[in-house]
């Protein structure tokens, strides 16, 4: 999707709606339409083209992972035997059945993914690390860092 195509048509309103929608998503239309000083019909309009652009991509329920008894949180730095096309798809595909991954994103560095962890505790963790994540396509190799207190979590 091209600038074109999303914040170069987005006005004061749509950021305000998308400002609202971000601090609360369940709010019902004609609440939102009245924060963002509109009537109901122009702001379903204005909320359909922001989905239908893919500027809003979807709705989501956040869910204490501490309430479950999930708050080990590990980052993971993993390093990889080669990278090439195939190795990166293998291991792309092989790391999103892990249920324990949060996050997994591709490095620009001296390592080639950050894997975000959730875990009961450490013993959960290093039984993750060893029978799943050591155990991915082409990892040649894994460094942990143990989050000892979230400071900026939006997705709490």
């Amino acid at each position: 999707m091209s600038n074109s195509d999303t914040g170069s048509h987005l006005d004061r309103v749509d950021y305000r709606i998308l400002a609202e929608l971000a601090a609360n998503a369940r709010l019902p239309v004609t609440e939102l339409a009245a924060r963002v000083g509109l009537s109901k019909s122009p702001c379903q309009v204005r909320l359909k083209r922001l989905q239908e652009r893919g500027v809003i991509r979807g709705f989501r329920t956040v869910i204490d992972p501490a309430k479950l008894g999930l708050d080990h949180v590990a980052f993971v730095e993993v390093r990889l035997s080669h990278t090439t096309e195939e190795a990166l798809s293998d291991f792309n595909a092989a790391v999103r059945r892990i249920t324990e991954v949060e996050q997994c994103h591709l490095i620009a560095g001296s390592f080639d993914y950050l894997l975000k962890v959730r875990t009961r505790d450490i013993r959960s963790y290093r039984d993750v690390l060893g029978s799943k994540i050591s155990a991915l396509p082409h990892v040649a190799g894994t460094s942990t860092y143990v989050s000892m207190q979230p400071i900026i979590d939006d997705t709490m």
